[in-house]
């Protein structure tokens, strides 16, 4: 049996909120990306032992989401992208990271509230 492993599904951890590259002050409830990594804080920052501030999130699931369409309506089962530029979702892929996928629609040029699936 392997002794190395660190996390059972390795879909919720702990991380230092330095190692969050946006938004720069993460918070419970929020998207994350860790590098190109989708996640949604589950914790508000806490200082650990050692005194690093850290957040717990999770890679799965489906979380109620802000989400901005730009340029065409989105569809249940679109693309949902991460926009470093705004800290927010939306479905521009132009040089946004991949996040997910929409469970709901939203209107052109419109913001709602929708579950997302996170992942791939």
């Amino acid at each position: 049996m392997a002794t190395n492993q660190v996390y059972n599904d390795g879909v919720q951890f702990d991380v230092p909120v330095s190692a969050v590259d946006s938004p720069a002050s993460p918070g419970s409830g929020d998207a994350v990306l860790i590098g190109s990594l989708p996640a949604v804080a589950l914790t508000d920052p806490w200082t650990d032992a050692d005194g690093v501030s850290r957040i717990t999130v999770k890679t799965n699931g489906v979380y109620e989401l802000a989400v901005t369409s730009e340029g065409t309506a989105i569809s249940i089962g679109d693309i949902v992208y991460y926009d470093t530029g705004d800290s927010g979702l939306n479905n521009s892929s132009g040089g946004n990271t991949h996040f997910g996928y929409a469970l709901a629609p939203v209107d052109n040029a419109a913001t709602a509230t929708i579950p997302v699936k996170i992942g791939y």
